[in-house]
């Protein structure tokens, strides 16, 4: 069972669906303890930085991912979701983030259109279980205004190019983040859910 949670920032439901496609079992909470019994966890996300760890502070549940983490079990963060998965935003203000991850989160530069908004390939950078099956330069979906810059590149699995080098997939150990949304990505993004669900699986 995949838990997805609600901390009143993300599109929800179309993750549950594409889930629900795949054939896996996932439930929506913003409830710590009913999360706490799922098998992996899935952090989606739109908006802003501050709001988002706000939020998830007031329900514990930075305290549920970080315990998730420790007892080595899977969790996707998707957009903002892989965001917060880094130590430290720049976004509004300067704002810690779950430090599962390090890095820290930019702005896109103003000499590029922003947000980033539409398909770009994915450059493969290192073996990464969620990306299993997924051919090199596929096409996936971006919404964003801001980007990681990634502390240890071994934590760096897949990029995108949009003016600078932006990290399109994260892992460390059963933690991954994708900047783009494979819920709206197509057969690719199906994929990579597919391989998320075999994780928790």
């Amino acid at each position: 069972m995949i838990g997805i949670i609600d901390y009143g920032m993300g599109n929800l439901r179309s993750v549950e669906k594409a889930l629900e496609v795949l054939g896996y079992k996932a439930f929506i909470s913003n409830n710590a303890e009913e999360l706490s019994k799922a098998k992996g966890l899935i952090l989606p996300g739109v908006g802003a930085f501050p709001d988002a760890m706000k939020n998830l502070k007031e329900g514990s549940i930075d305290i549920l991912i970080k315990d998730f983490v420790k007892d080595d079990k899977p969790i996707l963060g998707i957009c903002l979701g892989m965001q917060l998965l880094l130590d430290v935003s720049y976004e509004v203000k300067e704002c810690e983030g779950l430090g599962i991850i390090k890095g820290e989160i930019h702005q896109l530069p103003d000499y590029v259109k922003i947000p980033h908004m539409g398909w770009n390939n994915l450059y493969l950078d290192n073996p990464c279980k969620l990306l299993e099956g997924i051919d090199n330069e596929s096409f996936v979906y971006f919404v964003h205004s801001y980007y990681a810059i990634v502390e240890n590149q071994d934590d760096l699995k897949a990029c995108t190019l949009y003016g600078v080098r932006v990290p399109a997939v994260v892992s460390r150990g059963k933690v991954f983040g994708a900047q783009f949304h494979p819920e709206k990505s197509g057969d690719t993004g199906m994929k990579i859910l597919k391989n998320f669900g075999e994780l928790v699986k």
